[in-house]
């Protein structure tokens, strides 16, 4: 059974930085791609950020040059480190994971809340 599981999240001020983590389990698993999306209140889920097995990342526009994207120890983490936060990052985070032959996965979600 796949598992993705979110930590980091957290309320921070304007300004800050924050570190979210996504840890997938699975066995035979051929991890293709994993990101993030958020989801605001009253809005749509968004794309945030993914990387790519072939190492590649890409990035939302209203997050460019102060996200990034990484995968860290084995290639079923990865690591979405936030920085000069705003108050519209503010959303709940969630991990996808995409591999061979099967749907995109969903992790459960973290609170991310930047406020002062």
């Amino acid at each position: 059974q796949v598992q993705l599981v979110e930590s980091g999240g957290g309320l921070v001020q304007p300004g800050e930085s924050l570190r979210l983590s996504c840890a997938a389990s699975g066995s035979s698993l051929i991890i293709l791609r994993m990101g993030w999306y958020r989801q605001a209140p009253g809005r749509q889920r968004e794309f945030v950020a993914h990387f790519a097995s072939n190492g590649s990342t890409n990035y939302a526009d209203s997050v460019k040059g102060r996200f990034t994207i990484s995968s860290h120890n084995a290639k079923n983490t990865v690591v979405l480190q936030m920085s000069s936060l705003k108050p519209e990052d503010t959303a709940v985070y969630y991990c996808t994971m995409d591999s061979f032959g099967n749907p995109t996965y969903w992790g459960q979600g973290t609170q991310v809340t930047v406020s002062s």
